[in-house]
């Protein structure tokens, strides 16, 4: 006999327990849901996050209303898992967020005074410390990508005042490794003199951009995303041109792909 489905809820509450009676019943009558673990949902996790951060690029509210109801059901569904083997509960992870945005917000649950959000980061950091992190880039995941990984790492320990005190000197910075990088290459053939030693340099000049990115305000990766949308969408309109006269790119000159390409940026 079928299961009767919790019907539409009218608040924040009752929308929640539905969605964990639905998950409860999914693991236990659902062939595929019942099969799952931890280990097999963390790759579907990781591209359903990435599916946010598309909806959200492209400003798609109904979208991002969707991406946001997908993880929210990876979130229990890890919950279920865990309660299986006594480890925890739905209730467990939620009483330890609430636990630590209390302890982290002392200027909000407390008697501690701020000025300013760099005020906050700093507590936030000092507070980590104080709870047993050894160092404050503890908290920064080794498998996230290199360029998300750099804005990272700068934003920790600027929370423990290990910054820069002027966005100029931050310049001077790009200027200094934007030379040290074209001094590891042969000033007549422009070739690179030392492999390892101009990769490092340009990991440096990068990680010096990424850090004046973020004294102007400016997520690197989101920028760096936007011209990759940006380059996709100038080249298949080249591409749908070229197949439109039909020309096979590979057959065009440069010059000739660039009246198309030309044409693409006024658009």
């Amino acid at each position: 006999m079928p299961l009767t489905a919790p019907v539409t809820a009218n608040n924040s509450s009752a929308a929640f327990e539905r969605l964990l009676t639905i998950m409860n019943d999914l693991r236990e009558n659902c062939p595929w849901d019942k099969k799952q673990t931890l280990e097999s949902l963390r790759h579907l996790t990781i591209e359903e996050t990435y599916e946010l951060s598309d909806a959200i690029l492209d400003g798609d509210m109904d979208e991002i209303r969707k991406e946001l109801g997908d993880i929210m059901l990876h979130l229990v569904f890890y919950a279920r898992i865990a309660s299986e083997t006594n480890q925890f509960t739905i209730i467990d992870v939620l009483n330890g967020i609430c636990d630590k945005l209390i302890n982290r917000h002392p200027h909000i649950y407390a008697d501690v005074d701020v000025n300013n959000e760099d005020d906050v980061k700093r507590n936030w950091e000092q507070i980590k410390l104080k709870e047993g992190n050894k160092s404050v880039l503890v908290g920064v995941p080794a498998s996230l990508p290199a360029l998300v990984k750099a804005s990272r790492i700068q934003e920790k320990v600027r929370g423990v005042g290990f910054d820069w005190e002027d966005k100029s000197q931050v310049w001077e910075k790009v200027e200094e490794e934007m030379q040290e990088f074209k001094n590891e290459f042969n000033t007549e053939s422009n070739e690179v003199i030392d492999h390892d030693k101009a990769e490092g340099e340009f990991g440096d000049l990068l990680f010096s951009l990424i850090n004046y990115a973020r004294f102007i305000n400016i997520n690197p990766e989101d920028a760096l995303e936007k011209t990759n949308r940006k380059f996709i969408k100038r080249f298949q309109h080249l591409e749908n041109r070229a197949r439109e006269q039909g020309k096979q790119l590979q057959d065009m000159t440069l010059a000739e792909m660039d009246v198309y390409w030309n044409e693409a940026k006024s658009l």
